[in-house]
């Protein structure tokens, strides 16, 4: 597809599926091949916003959204409401709204996981998969109950699956400390102190908080084995997840799969350009858009919080 090196403009929009309403960023055509972007936590769709221009300008149709629970008129009470199953059909009906029968899908983080139970419930819908850090949750499972090493790396996920209030208490004491040093320093001044601001509105951080309390334990989110055109990109600095779920992803529980290692910390990925290509591999063939492999300035990502 044929790239263009001035940005093209982001658009914003509002998406209704069902009694929510999702604020969304886009850009490109909007006959363009479709890609959309799942953010992962603490981060919006604005987490994505050196990657949409990049998108546009190569004439796919890109599009990130404020998922549930991170916007507010999108944002259910139940933890229940916060299941995978529920993420899922949100993503889809996402790609909906932009005409997209079949789609290119690249996610970080949360975005991640709820990316590879797209994948392996609906392989039909997507044309590419891409997942920067989070690997495989079968592989991360078996990673957790073998290594101890991995599993206290997830110390933190058992802390935020408290529903009495205190991840939220300890995450926004002294002007929100400790969810600021989640980002490590590796995310925009102004986009941390927009994130802060929009997790510090009543009720916003327990819903972002309500996608780990929601599954039945701290890892049971259902994918099986993935068949699509798979590009996955892991940071190998990662505070929360090793290595070894990591490679396992690539070996164990995708068909076609690209696997990326980078020497990056915490979940982030090295910054490349928005606009390179992925890392040439006969798996992805081509299939995935020019943008997507390059999107580190949108997994300048945070970490655990300490």
């Amino acid at each position: 597809m044929p790239t263009d090196a001035t940005p093209a403009p982001v658009e914003r929009l509002e998406i209704q599926v069902g009694p929510h309403t999702y604020d969304a960023l886009a850009s490109g055509p909007a006959d363009g091949e479709p890609v959309l972007l799942l953010h992962g936590w603490p981060e919006f769709a604005d987490s994505w916003s050196a990657v949409l221009p990049a998108l546009g300008a190569a004439g796919y149709r890109a599009l990130a959204v404020d998922q549930r629970g991170y916007s507010p008129r999108a944002r259910p009470a139940r933890i229940a409401d916060y299941a995978v199953p529920e993420l899922v059909a949100d993503a889809l009906a996402f790609a909906d709204s932009q005409g997209a029968g079949r789609f290119h899908l690249v996610s970080h983080d949360w975005g991640g996981m709820v990316a590879w139970a797209l994948a392996g419930a609906h392989p039909e819908r997507l044309k590419s998969l891409t997942v920067l850090a989070t690997p495989h949750p079968d592989a991360l499972n078996r990673a957790a109950a073998e290594d101890p090493t991995q599993h206290h790396r997830l110390d933190y996920v058992r802390f935020f699956r408290r529903d009495d209030g205190a991840a939220e208490a300890a995450l926004l004491a002294d002007d929100a400390a400790r969810l600021r040093a989640a980002y490590g320093g590796k995310v925009p001044d102004a986009l941390v102190e927009g994130n802060i601001r929009r997790l510090s509105a009543p009720g916003a951080l327990t819903a972002t908080l309500n996608w780990y309390r929601a599954p039945e334990s701290v890892i049971s989110v259902p994918a099986g084995r993935i068949t699509v055109p798979t590009l996955f990109l892991w940071g190998s600095e990662d505070m929360a997840l090793g290595r070894g779920a990591a490679e396992s992803t690539g070996s164990g529980w995708t068909a076609r799969t690209a696997s990326r290692r980078w020497r990056a910390p915490a979940t982030g990925c090295p910054k490349r350009s928005p606009t390179s290509s992925p890392p040439p591999s006969s798996t992805t063939s081509g299939s995935t858009p020019d943008a997507a492999a390059g999107a580190g300035d949108s997994a300048n990502a945070p970490g655990p919080p300490p």
